[in-house]
């Protein structure tokens, strides 16, 4: 019985394993989308309508730093992944999840 258990919870592990690679190359695609949109963010084409709304420089911010969150996220959650702590690397995976959600709640408020 302890042999069924362990293939059990072997193919578990390997199934998350899988998993964390396809968010993993889901991030890294999505990475260069973030670097573009940076370049249509509210402030780049505006005529001075908000360089003084709060909102439209933490949309920039979110923006210009998504990429970056793309990238480290996943690196991050691979390195916990490593250390056997699987919550903090499933944590750490959905960071670029949670920023693009931010993100796209931010720009929402901006007058376009």
């Amino acid at each position: 019985m302890t042999v069924r258990l362990k293939t059990v919870a072997e193919r578990d592990q390997r199934a998350r394993s899988i998993l964390l690679v396809l968010a993993t190359a889901i991030c890294v695609g999505i990475a260069p989308l973030g670097a573009v949109g940076t370049l249509f963010s509210p402030l780049v084409f505006d005529d001075r309508g908000n360089l003084l709304n709060p909102l439209a420089w933490l949309g920039f911010f979110l923006m210009i730093t998504f990429w970056v969150v793309c990238l480290v996220g996943p690196l991050v959650a691979w390195f916990f992944w490593r250390r056997q702590r699987e919550p903090l690397a499933w944590s750490a995976m959905s960071a670029p999840l949670i920023w693009g959600l931010l993100m796209a709640i931010v720009l929402q408020f901006i007058p376009g």
